[in-house]
C-alpha cells in the first residue's frame, strides 16, 4: 500500500509546459488540478497508511482509517484557509501590512510559509495547507497589495519555485550515482530492470483506471458539450500522469530510511523509475499533444468559445459599447451567467460579492466584467483599420 501511494503522486509540470491555457482552458484546468490535489492527496493518504496495524485490521480499522483519512484531509484544507483570509485580513486592514512593497511581500511569503509549518506542527498535511492558502491568497490577498508588490511578488515566487525544481533535479541526479547505494542493494541489473518495468506496467494500468472511469462520469453529469472531456483530451489526462517526480522521491525517502538491501533496492527502483518517466514520457509530451490537439484546431476551438454562447459571447457583446452602457449592461450578463452556472456557484458568488470581498478585498464579479470590458476595448483600439 505504501508502494502504491508512493507512485501515485503525479508530476504534471512537464505536459503543463505544452499546454496553452488559452486554447485549451478545459484541458489546461483538469491536469492541472487532477495532478496538484493529486500529490496533495497522495501526502495525506501516506501518513494514514504508514499508521497502520496490518495485525488487526477488522471493519472497524477501515471505518478509523477512512475517518482518519477525511479528518486530515478536511482540516489541512481549512487550515489553509483560514491562514489565507488571516493573510489578505492583515494586508487589507492593518497598517503595518500595507503600502509597503517590502512588507507585503514578506507578509505574503511568511503567511503562506506559516501555514505549512502549523499543519506540520499538527501532523497535517504541509503541502495541501499551503495549497489552499495559495488559492485563496490568489483570491483575496493579491487584489489587496500595490501594483508594484504584484510584479515583485510574481517574479520572486517564480523564481523561487525555478530553484526549488532545479535542486530537487540535481539531489536525485546526485543521489543516483552513489555507488554505496547501488552496492547495498545485491540485486542483478536483470532483477533490477524487472522491478522498473513491473512498477511501470502499474502506473500505466493504474492511470487508465482512473482517467478512463472518471471522464465516463463526467460526461454523464456535464450539461453541455462544451464541458465534456473527449478521448483524445482523455488520452493527454491519462499520459500527463505518467511522469512521477519530487512528491515520489520524498515519499521514498521517507519509506525507506533504513540501510537495508531492500530499502536500497526500492529508493534505486524510485531513481530509475522517475528519471525513466521524466526522460522518456516528457520528451514524447509535446508530440503527442500536438498531434491529438493540433493548433489549428485548438485555434478553432477557442474561435468557437468566443463568437458562440457562454461568458465569452458577453464579453464580445460588451466590446462596441462605451463605459456608461457596460455599466447598466453588465448586472444583465451577471444575471445571464448565474442563470447559466450551477446553483452552488450562484450561491458562492452572491455570498462571496456581498460579504467575503468587502471584508477581505478581491473584486467582485462586476467589476471584473467592466475591467474585462476595458481591457479588450483598449486591445481592439490598438489595431489599424485595414479597411
Amino acid at each position: 500500500m505504501a508502494l502504491g501511494v508512493i507512485f501515485s503522486a503525479t508530476d504534471s509540470v512537464c505536459t503543463l509546459q505544452v499546454l496553452n491555457q488559452d486554447e485549451t482552458p478545459l484541458l489546461y484546468s483538469l491536469v492541472f488540478g487532477e495532478g496538484v490535489v493529486n500529490d496533495a492527496t497522495s501526502i495525506v493518504l501516506y501518513r494514514v497508511v504508514e499508521n497502520l496495524d496490518f495485525s488487526q485490521i477488522d471493519a472497524s480499522a477501515i471505518l478509523q482509517t477512512v475517518g482518519e483519512f477525511f479528518y486530515l484531509f478536511l482540516s489541512s484544507t481549512l487550515l489553509g484557509i483560514a491562514v489565507g483570509l488571516l493573510s489578505a485580513y492583515v494586508i487589507k486592514k492593518l497598517y503595518f501590512g500595507r503600502h509597503s512593497t517590502d512588507r507585503e511581500i514578506a507578509v505574503m511569503i511568511l503567511m503562506a510559509y506559516l501555514s505549512y509549518v502549523v499543519a506540520e506542527v499538527l501532523y497535517l498535511s504541509g503541502i495541501l495547507t499551503v495549497f489552499f492558502c495559495g488559492i485563496v491568497m490568489s483570491h483575496y490577498t493579491w487584489h489587496n497589495v500595490t501594483e508594484s508588490s504584484k510584479i515583485t511578488t510574481r517574479h520572486t515566487f517564480a523564481t523561487l519555485s525555478f530553484i526549488a525544481e532545479t535542486f530537487i533535479f540535481l539531489y536525485v541526479g546526485m543521489d543516483s550515482l552513489d555507488k554505496d547505494k547501488w552496492n547495498m542493494t545485491n540485486v542483478s541489473v536483470a532483477t533490477s530492470i524487472g522491478i522498473c518495468a513491473t512498477l511501470l506496467a502499474f502506473i500505466l494500468l493504474g492511470r487508465a483506471a482512473f482517467v478512463i472511469p472518471l471522464s465516463a462520469a463526467s460526461n454523464f453529469a456535464s450539461r453541455g458539450a462544451r464541458t465534456r472531456i473527449t478521448f483524445r483530451q482523455q488520452i493527454i489526462i491519462w499520459w500527463a500522469g505518467l511522469m512521477r517526480g519530487a512528491v515520489s522521491i520524498a515519499l521514498a525517502y521517507e519509506k525507506f530510511t533504513a540501510d537495508s538491501a531492500i530499502n536500497a533496492t526500492m529508493i534505486t527502483s524510485t531513481i530509475l523509475v522517475m528519471l525513466f518517466s521524466t526522460v522518456v514520457f516528457g520528451l514524447l509530451t509535446k508530440p503527442l499533444v500536438h498531434w491529438l490537439v493540433p493548433p489549428h484546431a485548438s485555434e478553432m476551438e477557442t474561435e468557437t468559445r468566443t463568437l458562440g454562447g457562454g461568458s465569452e459571447d458577453l464579453n464580445f457583446h460588451l466590446l462596441n459599447e462605451d463605459e456608461s452602457t457596460c455599466q447598466q449592461n453588465a448586472p444583465t450578463a451577471n444575471t445571464s451567467l448565474q442563470r447559466s452556472s450551477s446553483a452552488v456557484h450562484h450561491v458562492w458568488r452572491t455570498f462571496d460579492d456581498a460579504i467575503m470581498r468587502p471584508l477581505f478585498g478581491g473584486r467582485g464579479f462586476v467589476q471584473y466584467l467592466h475591467h474585462s470590458n476595458g481591457q479588450m476595448q483598449n486591445s481592439f483600439a490598438s489595431i489599424p483599420d485595414r479597411h
